[in-house]
């Protein structure tokens, strides 16, 4: 087994001496400079972590292209299984009719998050008033019966709290 002086040694002349020309062979290979740097790398780090591999390596750039392309058929079949569970997730969601798309979450998010924070410039009644009529649909009696203001105030309330909507949205 070499000492780690020579085995740090053994790879930096690997690296050295054919990185260039491993990373030149990639990226004709695969058609792009960054997927070629990439596997490269992988294909160096593949060599460092098996502290033996360069024990009575004759054949350096055989020896680098046959790890690269090991490499290359991993991220392939990786590749592969990562397609296929995208297309069954697609398939589960289109199954699912009736739930929100993530984006229609994060849209409707964001909207509460603005009218949270409008509502906070409401005095309380104003803000319950608002909660409970749009949030909880309940109807200007209910809300004022739940107040114990006139069903007038509320209609005041909830103007209040959509002209503070609209500003807060607005600007």
């Amino acid at each position: 087994m070499p000492t780690d002086a020579s085995y740090q040694g053994d790879m930096h002349a690997l690296y050295a001496d054919h990185h260039g020309w491993l990373y030149s062979w990639l990226r004709r290979k695969l058609g792009c400079a960054h997927n070629a740097a990439d596997v490269a790398q992988d294909t160096f780090l593949r060599i460092l972590a098996s502290r033996d591999a360069l024990l009575g390596v004759s054949e350096p750039r055989a020896y680098l292209t046959t790890t690269a392309n090991r490499l290359l058929i991993d991220r392939a079949r990786r590749q592969l299984l990562e397609q296929a569970y995208l297309a069954e997730l697609a398939l589960a969601a289109e199954a699912l009719n009736g739930f929100p798309s993530p984006e229609e979450i994060l849209e409707a998010l964001q909207a509460l998050e603005q009218i949270s924070a409008a509502l906070q410039g409401l005095s309380h009644k104003a803000h319950q008033a608002f909660v409970m009529h749009y949030l909880d649909g309940q109807t200007h009696a209910e809300v004022a019966s739940q107040l114990g203001v006139s069903t007038r105030m509320v209609q005041k309330y909830l103007v209040q709290a959509l002209a503070q909507v609209h500003r807060i949205v607005r600007d």
